[in-house]
This record gives structure tokens, sequence and C-alpha cells, in this order.
């Protein structure tokens, strides 16, 4: 990103796309627009629009901020963040499908940070939880950093399936598409049975 950031001119869209390749860069980011904007509906979500407010040098030196340490769990976060990005990379193509009603970026976002509850075990933060901890801490972060309502919106589906939304449908079709991931997404084991109960709920 650096390298593109010295050219003479700045290809605003392949920028955003190198970002958004990057669970941190994206979610240092969306932090600096939550700090500079607070929670205002008119803060902007898309990196694309991050970048143009924010200014490009300024969101380069949020995303070199290190999110992940070279420790123990270094090489397990790099296989977490290899597996959210190719959760968002089919959540959108998911959404496309799915029409006008729903974004597709929304859908990336929702797809990249789904595995967000998981970091403060991957980072020794804290190391034991239950098969819902991981949902539960990842809605905390995601308000806490005021991350995009897509992102709040999937926790709150994990913890309450009445909250129904279409991002825990998109996300769990998804990991139907990709290929298995090494790692033990959180995904398995709490949305297959709330996505369930939903579908049985509209039958």
């Amino acid at each position: 990103m650096e390298l593109r950031a010295h050219e003479f001119s700045v290809d605003l869209r392949e920028m955003s796309r190198l970002v958004l390749d990057d669970l941190g860069a994206t979610l240092q980011i969306l932090r600096l627009a939550a700090r500079e904007y607070g929670a205002e509906e008119n803060r902007p979500v898309r990196i694309e629009d991050c970048i143009s407010s924010l200014g490009l040098e300024a969101c380069l030196r949020a995303a070199a901020k290190q999110t992940v340490t070279h420790h123990a769990h270094h090489r397990t976060a790099l296989e977490n963040w290899a597996h959210s990005r190719e959760i968002a990379h089919y959540s959108r193509i998911v959404a496309q499908d799915m029409g006008p009603g729903v974004h597709p970026d929304e859908a990336y976002l929702a797809g990249l940070f789904h595995t967000l509850g998981d970091v403060p075990e991957l980072l020794g933060w804290e190391t034991q939880r239950s098969s819902h901890d991981w949902a539960r801490t990842g809605l905390r972060l995601a308000e806490h950093w005021c991350l995009p309502l897509c992102v709040q919106e999937f926790f709150r589906e994990i913890l309450v399936p009445e909250t129904a939304t279409h991002w825990g449908e998109i996300v769990q079709k998804a990991h139907e598409m990709a290929r298995r991931s090494p790692i033990a997404c959180p995904l398995y084991e709490g949305i297959d049975a709330g996505i369930a109960a939903q579908k049985h709920r509209r039958a």
C-alpha cells in the first residue's frame, strides 16, 4: 500500500481493494473513521469513502498499526485472517445475487469481521470461552469500535435469532461456498442453530 501511495496518481479503487484484503488495516481505518466522526449517521463506512474523507496519509498511518504481534498466536491469527478474507469474498458474491436490497460492500464487511469475537483469544487477551462468547465479544468490540451497523447486526442475529437480518444467512451461504477452513471457525459452533431456527419460523 505504501508503494502505491507514493505513485504520482493513486487509484482509489485499487487502494481500497488492498485495504479490504487486510482485516487489520480495514479495522484500523474504520476505527479511525469512528474516532473522527463518532457514531454519526453520515460517518463514512465504505473504505473508499474513508480514504477520501480522512485522507490517504492518515489512513496509511492507521493501517500501519500492528494488529497482530509476533508471538505464539501469530500463525493462527494469520490463518484466521485468510479465512475471513475468503468468507468476505463469497459474502459479496452472495449479496450480489440477492438483488438491490442488499449492499455487497456491507456483506463483505460482515463476512470479513465474522470472527471478530475470536480476536482477544487469538492475541492472548483471554483464553477461555463458551459456545457463544465469541458472538458476545464480537458484538462488544463492534459496538466499542463503532464498526458499521452490518457487523453489529450480524452478531446480534447470532445472539438473538429473533432479530434476524440477512447477514447471518449471507455469511452462512459464504461458508457453504468456501473451502473448509483449517481454523475452528466459531460460525460452525453457533450460527447453524440460529439459521435453522430462523428458517423454521419462516416455514
